[in-house]
């Protein structure tokens, strides 16, 4: 701990208590918003890990499904189908505040499509290869806001420990130790100044005796 540098006088002490209510205050502010931002990012760390394997399981069956519709179709039919698959999505991104900080919401929509290769005499199994890999975008839009989730809750959490660090680590004991030295040089002075009160006293009594 280190004593500030600061005159001790008594303005000086009452400014000094303020800044330590403050401080205090100011670190159990930081000390709950910490907490918060710990059980987000906790519960936003579960998702991912739910949803990178439920990605990884629907993109297995995607690709498994689409070398399927290639064996049965084959390769350059199957792309020339693709370019005939025609349907509209939406993203949209919004925010929500936590704690001061911006949260972004990621809004994904995506048309529905009916089968569009059965008149076209080829295998239904590529209308399931459409469908699917539509389940595994809206899957990795999903992704993208819980990643950008975690990265900002993550680089907030980190900003918020060092803030809090600094407060009970630093600024808190610094003022409590100038509010002890500065109390305790006060109180010396009182004692002084009582003393030399009493000795002045005791010589003026002494005075009166030998005057009389």
């Amino acid at each position: 701990m280190a004593k500030l540098d600061v005159p001790p006088t008594k303005s000086q002490l009452l400014d000094l208590k303020r800044g330590l209510e403050f401080s205090r205050s100011g670190y159990e502010l930081l000390d709950q918003k910490r907490t918060i931002l710990t059980i987000e990012l906790t519960g936003r760390l579960d998702a991912v890990r739910n949803l990178e394997a439920e990605l990884d399981q629907l993109l297995a069956e995607a690709f498994e499904t689409l070398r399927e519709a290639a064996l049965e179709a084959g390769s350059e039919a199957l792309e020339r189908q693709s370019f005939a698959s025609l349907g509209e999505h939406n993203v949209e991104v919004r925010s929500r505040p936590l704690m001061g900080l911006p949260l972004p919401q990621l809004e994904t929509e995506y048309a529905d499509m009916p089968p569009q290769f059965g008149a076209m005499g080829s295998s239904a199994r590529v209308d399931e290869v459409r469908r699917i890999f539509a389940e595994v975008l809206k899957l990795v839009g999903r992704m993208a806001e819980l990643q950008n989730l975690v990265v900002r809750l993550a680089r907030e959490l980190r900003k918020t420990q060092r803030r809090t660090n600094a407060l009970s680590r630093i600024f808190i004991p610094n003022y409590e130790e100038t509010i002890k030295y500065i109390t305790e040089t006060l109180e010396e002075r009182e004692r002084e100044s009582v003393a030399v009160m009493k000795m002045i006293k005791a010589r003026q009594t002494a005075a009166r005796d030998r005057a009389d």
